[in-house]
């Protein structure tokens, strides 16, 4: 009944590349500045799973058009988001460890 609009990520953006870097570094500024209006489960994405967000809103706009960039998009989304939290956790752990070989002689 009614068409569904196809959108071209490469056409639709002035600066696509610049574009997809910060949404890769830095998706939750990025999104701030680039995502239309929020409602509150975007709000949660953006709090807690920004890359997933990322794919998500990929994935619904831009599938008919550029699939690959969406497969890059879920990508990065589960690769970053994996790779922060046991970057996060590895890293309390090698801040709380004590060390023993220091001898202290007075």
């Amino acid at each position: 009944m009614f068409a569904a609009a196809t959108l071209d990520f490469w056409l639709t953006h002035a600066h696509p590349l610049l574009l997809l870097f910060g949404l890769a570094v830095f998706p939750r500024i990025t999104l701030l500045f680039v995502a239309g209006p929020f409602g509150a489960l975007h709000w949660l994405g953006w709090l807690f799973a920004p890359h997933l967000l990322v794919a998500i809103i990929a994935t619904t706009r831009y599938w008919a058009t550029d699939p690959f960039l969406c497969v890059v998009a879920w990508f990065i989304a589960l690769a970053g988001t994996g790779g922060e939290g046991s970057f996060v956790r590895r890293g309390t752990r090698w801040n709380t460890r004590r060390r023993t070989d220091v001898v202290l002689v007075s």
